[in-house]
C-alpha cells in the first residue's frame, strides 16, 4: 500500500481491481472515511471532499475527529524472535522498549 496525505491527514492507498479505480482510506481518525477515483489527482480531489465531510459531521456531532493513540501497544509475536529481539537490544546496550521504538521508527520514515 502507499500513503498520501490530504491536509495533514494519512491514508492508504490500494487499487481495486475489481472497479478499476484507487481506493484511499483515512487512518487515525475516530470513524471511517473513504474516497475512490480513476487516476491520483481525482483522488487527492475526492480525498479533501471526504475528509472535508467527515470533519464537518464531527463538528456537528460534537465528536472529536482524531483517534487518541497511549502510545501503548501488545504485540504477539513467536517466542524464538523475542528472544532474538531482547539479545539485539542487549548487544545495543538499549531496553527493549527503546530497541523496538527505534526499529518502527525506521520502518514508519518515508
Amino acid at each position: 500500500m502507499n500513503m498520501m496525505i490530504i491536509n495533514g491527514q494519512k491514508a492508504t492507498i490500494s487499487y481495486d481491481e475489481d472497479i478499476d479505480m484507487f481506493r484511499g482510506e483515512f487512518v487515525g481518525l475516530n470513524g471511517s472515511a473513504d474516497f475512490y477515483a480513476k487516476d491520483i489527482k481525482g483522488l487527492h480531489q475526492e480525498g479533501m471532499i471526504s475528509l472535508s465531510v467527515f470533519l464537518d459531521m464531527c463538528k456537528e456531532d460534537g465528536i472529536e475527529p482524531l483517534k487518541n493513540f497511549s502510545g501503548k501497544f501488545n504485540v504477539r509475536i513467536d517466542p524464538e524472535l523475542h528472544a532474538n529481539i531482547v539479545a539485539a537490544a542487549k548487544s545495543k546496550g538499549e531496553s527493549l522498549n527503546q530497541f523496538v521504538a527505534e526499529t518502527l521508527q525506521r520502518a514508519t520514515q518515508a
